[in-house]
């Protein structure tokens, strides 16, 4: 009795042990994790916010970048499809879910010594809002086709 409850105790930790190993049948393998902002900027206005994304977004970014808080960021321009279309994609790239947590406490920091005390960024938020509209946001993974 007892040799046949180890046989099946141990067959039980085996199978189940097997599982922790099994590997994915996805036709894919996941990769970092982007998050993509949709903007479109007013007729007229696309160089004004690019001038204010060059102080605010790329030296925040560098910052990020340096201190290994995110991996890379892109900002794509090109044609409205429409009226209701963007014209402008931001993207950050971060290694992976993980790296959200805590991000906030993270990026304040970076923030407040490049752009100001709260109220400051405010401000620039709502200067920001007198050229663009935030279409909106996607948080997306990267995959390699396997």
């Amino acid at each position: 009795m007892k040799k046949q409850l180890i046989t099946i105790l141990t067959a039980a930790v085996l199978g189940s042990t097997s599982l922790c190993f099994a590997q994915s049948d996805a036709p894919y393998t996941e990769g970092p994790v982007w998050t993509i902002t949709m903007v479109r900027t007013k007729p007229g206005m696309d160089d004004d916010y690019l001038k204010m994304l060059a102080k605010i977004f790329k030296s925040t970014n560098e910052e990020a970048k340096k201190q290994g808080i995110i991996m890379d960021y892109k900002i794509l321009l090109g044609d409205s499809a429409d009226a209701h279309d963007f014209n402008i994609l931001l993207m950050q790239e971060y290694p992976n879910m993980a790296a959200f947590d805590g991000l906030r406490a993270k990026l304040d920091p970076i923030e407040s010594k490049i752009i100001g005390n709260p109220d400051v960024q405010r401000q620039g938020a709502v200067k920001r809002m007198e050229v663009r509209e935030i279409l909106g946001d996607k948080l997306m993974r990267e995959i390699t086709l396997k």
